[in-house]
């Protein structure tokens, strides 16, 4: 067996393990896609170095469960391939059958497309960048991929036809009416949409609804896509200051990175200046004060720790978030939906989940 195939197994494998992947399809696909055929220009490797397709541990940083970047703009990542569990993950809520119609709003290195397509979609792809394009389209031809067209153009704007899904892969702060236009009956969005400073996935329906999937992290689009609107989260002013008072930690172990999102998405829900900030030593689910310089963060051990003027307001308000959360059975993402409000540029507006509420009797 050829090293990139043994090592292609093992890493279909270990998706399955952590269940990431439970779908027999999925995980074919996974088996007969060759990821390192779309990022055969190289990536940038986790210590800031270019990894190449020559150089030693190609295959091996290929089939880990890490994204791979494959371009930067003064120094933002604006391309890459997916993180695979979150790839695996959105295909499965895809619910895809052999034949349907897919929009793939992103078109990345391609992989994401070439995987839908060996479930058995006809994939649409479309992405603004034209070099991102042209490496895509190579992606899969070395690949040997069918059923994918990719489209040069404005992902606001999607593909005139008709399709059963429309999958988003860079994070919105909003869904474009657009892609709800061109959906078949019965159709749906998923896509990674702004809240509390991540873009976890939701499923959107034309009638106007919107339900939480998954946590994720994703890119940030720019345009129309990544437009303000009133009731956003706030952005922090800059790095939180050490706090002057911690609260003591709840949480043993501490969350895992799955759950520590499920509360910050219950944070974000609740309170309007929860968000995500930068701290010292990492990024923290944190209540801002009205400075947006300070306030109180939490960390994946339940540990709260107080900054600036109001430090102690602003720790009992996090704490006070904390209790709801765990009172409430500590929900998770998909322990959500909301209704859509249309806001954003008149001319091209955008629907963005408004009024959150849990699926079941709590609130």
């Amino acid at each position: 067996m050829a090293v990139a195939e043994e090592l292609r197994l093992r890493y279909v494998d270990a998706l399955q393990r952590e269940g990431a992947i439970t779908r027999p399809e999925v995980a074919a696909a996974f088996a007969a896609v060759p990821r390192e055929a779309f990022v055969a220009s190289g990536f940038h490797g986790r210590d800031g170095g270019w990894v190449t397709a020559d150089g030693d541990g190609f295959l091996d940083a290929v089939y880990t469960n890490d994204v791979l970047v494959t371009k930067v703009v003064d120094g933002t990542p604006v391309s890459s391939s997916s993180q695979p569990s979150l790839m695996a993950a959105m295909i499965e809520a895809l619910d895809l059958a052999p034949g349907m119609s897919v929009l793939e709003v992103g078109a990345g290195t391609g992989y994401n497309a070439a995987l839908m397509a060996a479930v058995g979609a006809r994939v649409t792809s479309i992405d603004v960048q034209p070099d991102v394009l042209v490496r895509a389209r190579a992606g899969l031809a070395r690949a040997g991929a069918s059923n994918v067209e990719l489209h040069e153009g404005d992902g606001y704007e999607g593909v005139p036809g008709r399709y059963e899904r429309v999958v988003v892969t860079v994070g919105i702060n909003g869904v474009s009416p657009q892609w709800l236009g061109q959906l078949a009956p019965g159709g749906l969005v998923l896509a990674p949409v702004a809240h509390t400073g991540h873009h976890p996935v939701l499923r959107v329906t034309p009638d106007g609804e919107a339900r939480g999937v998954c946590a994720a992290g994703f890119m940030a689009a720019a345009g129309p896509l990544g437009a303000a609107y009133p009731w956003m989260h706030p952005r922090p002013a800059g790095p939180l200051p050490d706090p002057v008072l911690v609260l003591p930690p709840r949480f043993e172990p501490p969350l895992d990175v799955f759950r520590y999102h499920d509360l910050c998405f219950a944070c974000g829900v609740w309170d309007s200046r929860a968000t995500l900030a930068q701290r010292s030593d990492s990024t923290a689910c944190a209540v801002l004060d009205e400075t947006g310089a300070a306030g109180a963060a939490v960390g994946s051990d339940g540990a709260v720790g107080g900054s600036g003027a109001h430090a102690e307001e602003f720790a009992a308000r996090m704490a006070a978030l904390l209790d709801r959360w765990q009172a409430a059975g500590e929900p998770a993402v998909a322990a959500w939906r909301a209704d859509l409000a249309l806001t954003g540029d008149p001319d091209r507006p955008i629907w963005v989940p408004r009024a959150w509420r849990l699926l079941g009797p709590a609130s």
